[in-house]
């Protein structure tokens, strides 16, 4: 709840803030609408089964993407290493990541 006070905090001369979340059962929990009622913060939440409003979503599978698609790693440790390098070396896949990462979505 402490992560609700800080964006409180973030924006002083806010009316109303709203939060978009995802579906995550500790994101609905009631202490949660109470401290954001108090704070006066609107939480949103995402469709149900909609990853693809999810931009964290969109970044693991571009991830798997590139670390899983035909490669197989000996150890639990080599495909860690893997893992971190790919987040050591993002910038790396800025043009890929620039397309997929946007917020422009097609209203039906």
């Amino acid at each position: 709840m402490r992560f609700l006070e800080l964006i409180r905090e973030d924006y002083p001369g806010s009316n109303t803030i709203y939060i978009f979340l995802d579906n995550a059962r500790y994101s609905k929990n009631k202490e949660v609408y109470v401290k954001a009622e108090q704070l006066n913060i609107k939480l949103k939440f995402l469709p149900t089964y909609s990853p693809n409003l999810n931009l964290i979503e969109r970044l693991w599978k571009f991830l798997k993407k590139k670390l899983r698609q035909n490669r197989y790693y000996e150890t639990y440790s080599k495909f860690k290493k893997a893992i971190h390098e790919f987040f050591k070396n993002i910038e790396d896949y800025r043009p890929e990541l620039e397309k997929l990462l946007t917020l422009k979505f097609e209203v039906i």
